[in-house]
């Protein structure tokens, strides 16, 4: 830094277009890191050095202020700082008021939350500015409101737009909010609605944490806002936001003498607290029986050796369904529900009799007294129904998943429930028995991250292990559960009609449009079942007629939706071998193959970039595997 002779005029000017210079040509942190320590110390009481640094930041040509802007902004350690720094430089200068108001709230979300505290704390510390920081709110809760911005941009975007509007919201002043409180209320209304209509739980989190922020502003007398979310790390962050740390509020440490002084004080205090507080008299103990009731001195029975009466389940399916709609026996119609799953497995054969009307029965069960884990017990129970009798009680559910007077709850549950049976069907019992109440929820195994050919040794060395025939007498091996693969007759009930009608909207049921929520459901599911059916009769036809699907809503808006069609995507490759994928399906994969790299280069949302980079490396894999096969 310079020094300027006293009572001689100079022009920095010179000294700016340098400045400018160095930061757009990518050394702005070298430069910066050694100005702006040094500034900082300079201005903390000269008013000179201020006027100096206003002006050096003012001199930069526009066509090289947000270098100089954004590298200020970033390496300030405080607001305060920045403020002395700059100046009302975003008052004066519509370049640098783009900057901060616009590019790096708006356009740009890569910005830390000390950044981001930094540059609004700044706009909020000067008369001048604060219209500035009521105007960036407004803008930041129109786009927070936007639908189309909750559906397209990437949800880190909002969360970086979400901690910003907290963050205003902990530098309004009580006029300040009293003059704008009904335009903060219609913007709470409209985004939260927004983000709760989201598949996605982050999106929905964010809406709730910003809405009951928004809400604790302008209804500081009255009730406010209040959801039910999991606290996360994530949402204790967002909260903190909304209390305002004071800029140059450092709180001294005392010293180590006074520390020893107040140690060595402390026991003299307590004690004279102590004499100055005599301990309340007690009273008697024979005064205080004398007030008691009479009544306390019955003896109460032994009641030790009373056992609970259970009430026993009842034993065949037809009285389960006597029991479960009819019965006014609330202890036996809870007994009926914990075993109704055993019950089914038992007895396969009087379940097939009644195998549908059960089914319904359980699927419109409601809860008559709080059974721990009743959804669970339903759910089982329905499980068990299905995998005893596949065919007919497959035709039901996804008959009544496209009717009329079902609640989204419920569709959502026949979508579990055909995933989770077709994943018992698919997997091999042992000894007639099923592990079902173990087994986890089914999902689909994606390709890592990292390069597949890492593992290529490992392999090798299992194929050439379950070829090897060894002739030598040791300890024996425990042999893996074997047997046919029940869904392989079965995979087209469950997969076919669930695809037929979803674009046939209903009175109370409309799958491409506002019900997206069970839609990206729906796409997920038939992508496990496609996934299962590996090895199926029916996996080619069910390939391509899952290929038109993803065709067909692939410009979905929302990314829940779009994840589900690229992991169909990934099913279809797993599951359909690859000569019947060239022979029948040529011209879709190429389609698809095309709007997978529209995917990685222009979707706002990083999982589904993740997912189509996946597809297309198990496509090249496909076409590398059939090169090597002989003619």
């Amino acid at each position: 830094v310079c020094f300027i002779p006293d009572g001689l005029d100079c022009s920095i000017s010179f000294v700016s277009h340098v400045l400018g210079k160095v930061c757009v040509h990518g050394r702005q942190k070298e430069i910066l890191s050694v100005l702006v320590p040094r500034l900082t110390d300079l201005t903390k009481s000269d008013c000179i050095w201020q006027r100096i640094c206003w002006r050096l930041v003012e001199c930069v040509p526009d066509r090289w202020m947000e270098a100089v802007v954004l590298g200020f902004v970033q390496r300030a350690p405080r607001a305060d700082v920045l403020s002395r720094l700059l100046g009302n430089l975003v008052v004066k200068n519509k370049k640098a008021q783009f900057v901060v108001t616009q590019k790096m709230l708006l356009l740009q979300y890569g910005h830390t939350t000390a950044v981001l505290q930094n540059l609004l704390g700044y706009l909020a510390l000067d008369s001048l500015r604060r219209a500035l920081l009521i105007k960036v709110l407004k803008e930041l809760l129109e786009t927070w409101g936007s639908s189309s911005a909750v559906k397209h941009s990437p949800p880190e975007q909002q969360q970086y737009i979400s901690k910003a509007i907290l963050i205003c919201l902990s530098h309004l002043k009580e006029p300040e909010i009293e003059s704008c409180r009904q335009e903060l209320l219609t913007s709470m209304m409209e985004g939260v609605k927004c983000h709760l209509d989201s598949n996605l739980p982050q999106i929905r989190h964010l809406g709730m944490i910003v809405a009951e922020g928004i809400s604790s502003k302008i209804n500081t007398d009255g009730p406010v806002l209040k959801f039910q979310y999991e606290e996360d790390d994530e949402a204790r962050e967002l909260k903190s936001l909304l209390v305002q740390t004071p800029p140059f509020c450092v709180v001294p440490s005392p010293p180590d003498d006074e520390n020893d002084k107040a140690d060595a004080a402390l026991p003299g205090v307590l004690e004279s607290n102590k004499k100055s507080h005599p301990a309340a008299p007690v009273k008697p103990e024979e005064e205080s029986d004398a007030e008691l009731d009479s009544d306390d001195d019955l003896i109460p029975y032994d009641m030790s050796e009373d056992k609970e009466l259970k009430t026993k389940a009842p034993v065949y399916i037809r009285d389960c369904i006597e029991v479960l709609t009819g019965s006014e026996d609330v202890d036996k119609w809870e007994a009926t529900v914990k075993a109704l799953e055993s019950l089914v497995r038992k007895n396969p054969a009087a379940t097939r009799e009644v195998s549908v009307e059960l089914a319904k029965i359980v699927l419109h069960l409601e809860e008559k007294t709080c059974i721990e884990g009743f959804v669970e017990l339903r759910q089982r129970a329905q499980v068990a129904i299905l995998t005893t009798d596949p065919i007919p009680v497959a035709k039901y559910l996804t008959s009544q998943f496209y009717s009329l007077n079902y609640s989204l709850r419920q569709r959502v549950d026949i979508l579990d429930i055909l995933v989770l049976a077709a994943q018992e069907l698919s997997y091999p019992k042992s000894h007639g028995k099923t592990k079902h109440s173990d087994a986890q929820k089914p999902c689909i195994q994606l390709l890592p991250a990292s390069d597949s050919s890492k593992d290529w040794r490992r392999i090798v060395d299992e194929r050439i292990k379950s070829k090897t025939r060894r002739f030598a007498t040791g300890q024996s091996q425990v042999e893996r559960a074997s047997g046919p693969n029940e869904f392989n007759s079965v995979a087209g009930h469950f997969f076919f009609p669930l695809i037929q009608h979803f674009d046939r909207p209903l009175m109370t049921f409309d799958l491409l449009g506002e019900d997206h929520f069970v839609l990206g459901r729906l796409v997920h599911a038939l992508a496990i079942l496609m996934y299962l059916a590996v090895n199926t009769v029916a996996v080619t036809a069910m390939g391509k007629a899952l290929l038109e699907f993803v065709w067909a809503l692939r410009f979905h808006t929302d990314s829940y939706v779009r994840q589900g069609l690229l992991s169909c995507i990934s099913s279809v490759l797993l599951s359909v071998p690859a000569e019947r994928l060239l022979e029948d399906v040529t011209e879709e994969l190429l389609e698809t193959q095309s709007w997978l790299g529209d995917v990685v280069e222009k979707d706002p949302d990083g999982d589904c970039k993740r997912l189509a980079l996946q597809n297309l490396l198990l496509m090249e894999n496909l076409k590398k595997k059939l090169k090597t096969i002989p003619s």
